[in-house]
Formats: C-alpha cells, structure tokens, sequence
C-alpha cells in the first residue's frame, strides 16, 4: 500500500525532498513532459499520448489505475 501518493501537475514546482520511501508519484497534464527514471514514479498514460509523449509501458498507469491507487493510499497530495 501508498503511504501518500503525490499527483504533480508539473515538475518544476515539485520536489522529491518531500517523499518517503512508501510514497508514490504520478507525473500528470504538463508533468508528464520529463517523465522519471526512479522507481515509484509514473506517467499518466492518457496525458502523455495527448502530449505525444513516448514514455517505457512499465512506467505508465492509465485513469483508471489512477483512480485505483488513490482509493487505495492512506493520503494524496496534488501538487
């Protein structure tokens, strides 16, 4: 289970200072321009082919895996 997953609208507002090791992140709308390379982050496979954004199939969560993982984290935070 996500202790707090974090929904980062864009990256350069956001930093990884605040995260702990049970959090993750998903990078959505224009967050999904640099997409991560580190493991509890993820891409909004929607956002990112709107955007026509290549990202690795591993690393992207559809809306609906989206909305499952924030049913499922004890916090979220959208940044």
């Amino acid at each position: 289970m996500v202790n707090t997953l974090w929904l980062v609208r864009k990256l350069g507002d956001f930093s990884s200072e605040l995260l702990s090791d049970d959090d993750a992140v998903i990078l959505i709308q224009d967050g999904v321009l640099r997409w991560p390379t580190r493991k509890g982050w993820y891409v909004c496979k929607e956002d990112a082919e709107a955007r026509g954004i290549k990202v690795p199939e591993d690393i992207k969560k559809s809306y609906e895996e989206i909305v499952n993982m924030i049913k499922e984290a004890k916090r979220v935070v959208v940044w």
